[in-house]
């Protein structure tokens, strides 16, 4: 065999300059390892320490969560930060009560201060000012959305706060417009059943009104008509638009007849020899409370205010009238959101989740209800039972499944948006009333500064 072909015999020895350059190359080999070893060393320590916590959740971080409430009573909610903070040891609530009825302006501080950086990391809003506080907040993501179980709150909630498929708040407490009804008026006019349609109290108002020889009221069955010295009359007319078919952002559209109907019958209360209310009786609330009205339309804070003002007075709560064709009240309640400038965005919607539980919010009425006749009422459906022993509150829950929203809401005393459209509410029902204005002359004005009001908003959006 030809030793050419046989590979034991092809031993290649390499020359000095070879062997000398290939142990450097070697050499080089060994310390570009040992960098590449280093690297990979130095990048798993880089993701254990900033990578994976994004992943797993992390290491507990401190945070200060500066959260704006509204009505609350400072030590029951303290109370109830206290049991989150010892379970989050590295949270704390910073709880802040805003006097927004005394200041006012609350939505430009609002925005002011979460602009500049100063503002709170979670704030309180009301349900009709989610268009023009959108701009501010956080959406929920889905996890905080399922552990709250949104889909067994009222379903006005969900319609106001799931704004192009994402919630942007969750309320702990919840409101709607009811009837008022003093017991002892209604038993002297012989008066066997409270009125449950539109005729019904219509019929009822007239027995329940008292006047002088000269025609002057002395005391009013029902407080309808007019619209300074009627406490919530913003949503009363909201409530009587809606159950009539009228569309709200447009009433000069073509539900224009309902909106004329609409506001020719309310002021009807107040106008001519039949009339049982007018401008000259003092606030409704008040005149209930002093037994001088005999139905009055309120919602269930009114009953503290009513009350303290007159502890003995004998009064019962029943839903609001209704129409043959459609039953519906009005919701009123306030919303918890996560400011979008907040450095803690997953603490905040943790302390949202724990505030937002049904236990939660149970802890709170028995809190509240310590210091007060009831604590804020429940905003999901399947607590409103826990409220049927109380035959003064049952009322407002048990219309939660037909209530809807307005955005001229009474009360929230923005300064903004909702107090401009009641300016214009206030203006339509004074100009039938005082200047005789037709029903369609005051709607088409009405329609107009709501055009421009809702405009101006959804610009800023």
């Amino acid at each position: 065999m030809d030793d050419s072909q046989n590979p034991q015999s092809q031993v290649l020895e390499p020359t000095p300059e070879l062997d000398s350059q290939n142990t450097g190359s070697g050499i080089k080999k060994i310390i570009s390892l040992i960098i590449g070893l280093v690297l990979i060393v130095a990048l798993v320590i880089v993701a254990i320490i900033f990578i994976l916590p994004r992943f797993k959740g992390g290491e507990p971080r401190e945070a200060e969560l500066v959260y704006w409430g509204v009505w609350e009573d400072s030590q029951a909610f303290r109370e109830i930060a206290d049991e989150f903070m010892k379970a989050h040891p590295n949270i704390k609530i910073k709880y802040e009560k805003q006097d927004i009825k005394g200041l006012g302006k609350y939505v430009d501080r609002l925005s002011t201060r979460i602009a500049n950086g100063t503002g709170p990391d979670i704030f309180r809003f009301h349900n009709s000012w989610a268009t023009q506080v959108r701009s501010l907040l956080l959406p929920f993501p889905s996890d905080v959305v399922n552990s709250l179980e949104m889909d067994k709150f009222y379903k006005v909630i969900q319609e106001d706060l799931k704004i192009s498929g994402a919630y942007y708040g969750v309320p702990i407490q919840f409101d709607t417009l009811a009837l008022f009804v003093n017991v002892q008026s209604f038993a002297a006019a012989g008066i066997n059943e409270y009125p449950s349609t539109w005729d019904d109290l219509l019929d009822a108002a007239r027995k329940l009104t008292v006047k002088d020889a000269s025609g002057r009221l002395v005391s009013s069955g029902v407080a309808l008509g007019t619209y300074d010295n009627i406490a919530h009359a913003s949503d009363i007319i909201s409530l009587l638009l809606i159950q009539n078919g009228a569309n709200l952002k447009d009433l000069n559209g073509e539900s224009k007849l309902n909106a004329f109907d609409t506001l020719d019958f309310y002021t009807s209360f107040a106008r001519g020899d039949a009339k049982v209310w007018d401008d000259t009786l003092e606030n409704s609330k008040l005149a209930f409370a002093k037994g001088k009205l005999a139905m009055y339309f309120g919602y269930s804070w009114d009953i503290l205010d009513i009350k303290a003002l007159n502890p003995n007075l004998e009064f019962a709560v029943v839903p609001v009238p209704h129409l043959p064709s459609r039953n519906a009240t009005i919701a009123s309640y306030w919303v918890e959101g996560v400011s979008n400038k907040t450095e803690f965005a997953r603490e905040a919607f943790e302390f949202i989740k724990f505030l937002a539980s049904r236990q939660t919010m149970e802890k709170l009425y028995s809190k509240e209800s310590k210091v007060r006749l009831f604590g804020e009422l429940y905003p999901r459906t399947d607590m409103a039972d826990l409220l049927k022993a109380n035959t003064l509150i049952y009322p407002f829950v048990e219309q939660g499944k037909i209530a809807t929203s307005t955005i001229f809401s009474s009360d929230t005393y923005d300064d903004a948006m909702v107090d401009s459209l009641n300016s214009y509410f206030g203006n339509a029902i004074r100009s039938m009333i005082n200047q005789n204005a037709s029903p369609q002359s005051a709607v088409e004005t009405l329609a107009s500064g709501v055009a421009q009001v809702l405009g101006r908003y959804e610009e800023q959006q």
